[in-house]
């Protein structure tokens, strides 16, 4: 299967569907992909079409598929240059989670799992929530109780029961942590951790083969929301499959945007480990991205080292004026996909082109808190 624990390196068990390596605690990890341009299947829509490269799933397991993935590339103008919009707000859940909970929900069915867990800002809630619903497995999403009313009220809508979780972010894990120890059948409870189950960073990567096919080569640059880092990752590992594949000579440079209120991962890729007990959960616009402590901070700054990448913080008071430019090119995103207009202005002297932004989630998901 290639999923192995980061830790200890034993592989990831043949049954059930652990979020954490039973022998050691360590988070499991899918280090390398593998991208076949002979295998993609052009008869499929989507994600599907990468399938080959979704490690983790046999190919005897059905997909569990709501039409994600095949998001428009939008070029505007933006600062002076033309800058492509990777519009992944537009896949079904309104957000780019839904890439990943697709391979997860799949993955879940297929070992046997009837009852999952997980814990979200909101729009993985929503997003697993929806895809547990195609798949007929029993949800129960965790999220802050100030979480934005419509990620809240799509997660009850799909029939999934809601637990709101007063306290930071950091909270509502732990919330959800203290619940499965309480179960009485854990082998049928699954914590659909979209932090912690590699299986969704292969759908992730997916978003980089659609921008190789649609530029028709490897950007110069790409700029992502970043607060588990998932997709940011995700993206960077499929660039890393292509040039493996012979496919593009070069890597773009990965640019991941926090809110400064919370951005672990700048400061630890500026300062470093010593910087870790001074890291904030302040309140922030941009919600999606309010995370203290990422799991694979590890990798992510092992992308910077390796010189493909770097973070860069949004102030709070530029969150809302760099949602209302976005819209005024018709691309209605909410603040946590925003900070990214920030982020161009501060960078995008120093950016290789061609630059692509990834507009992460829907400006619908924010319209109740907005007034």
């Amino acid at each position: 299967m290639n999923i192995t624990c980061t830790n200890c390196r034993r592989p990831y068990p043949d049954t059930s569907a652990p979020y954490k390596c039973p022998s050691c605690g360590g988070l499991y990890d899918i280090p390398e992909l593998e991208f076949d341009p002979a295998r993609v299947d052009r008869s499929q829509r989507g994600i599907w079409r990468y399938r080959h490269t979704f490690t983790g799933l046999p190919a005897d397991c059905a997909p569990v598929s709501l039409g994600e993935g095949a998001t428009p590339l939008l070029w505007s103008q933006a600062f002076g240059q033309q800058i492509a919009f990777k519009c992944e707000f537009l896949n079904p859940t309104g957000s780019f989670k839904d890439r990943g909970s697709a391979l997860i929900s799949t993955f879940l069915k297929y070992r046997g799992v009837t009852s999952a867990l997980e814990d979200s800002s909101g729009n993985a809630g929503a997003s697993i929530a929806a895809y547990s619903a195609r798949a007929g497995i029993k949800a129960g999403i965790f999220v802050p109780a100030a979480a934005s009313g419509p990620k809240r009220e799509q997660v009850e809508n799909f029939g999934a029961h809601l637990y709101p979780v007063d306290g930071p972010r950091s909270e509502v894990t732990s919330a959800l942590e203290a619940m499965l120890q309480e179960e009485d059948s854990p082998a049928k409870v699954a914590y659909a951790s979209h932090a912690s189950l590699p299986v969704n960073i292969p759908g992730y990567a997916t978003t980089a083969y659609e921008i190789f096919e649609q530029l028709g080569c490897a950007p110069g640059a790409v700029v992502v929301p970043a607060g588990q880092g998932g997709l940011l990752l995700g993206i960077y590992r499929g660039f890393l499959a292509l040039k493996r594949a012979g496919l593009t000579g070069s890597i773009p440079t990965m640019l991941g945007v926090q809110a400064r209120a919370c951005s672990p991962l700048w400061v630890l890729s500026t300062v470093g480990m010593s910087a870790l007990g001074f890291i904030t959960e302040g309140q922030t616009l941009a919600e999606g991205v309010r995370i203290k402590r990422p799991l694979r901070a590890g990798a992510l700054l092992q992308m910077v080292e390796a010189g493909h990448g770097e973070f860069v913080p949004v102030d709070e008071a530029d969150i809302l004026p760099g949602r209302d430019e976005l819209a005024k090119r018709g691309l209605y995103v909410e603040p946590t996909s925003a900070i990214v207009w920030s982020a161009l202005e501060q960078k995008i002297d120093h950016l290789p082109g061609p630059v692509v932004v990834i507009l992460t989630g829907s400006g619908y998901k924010f319209a109740a808190r907005s007034k």
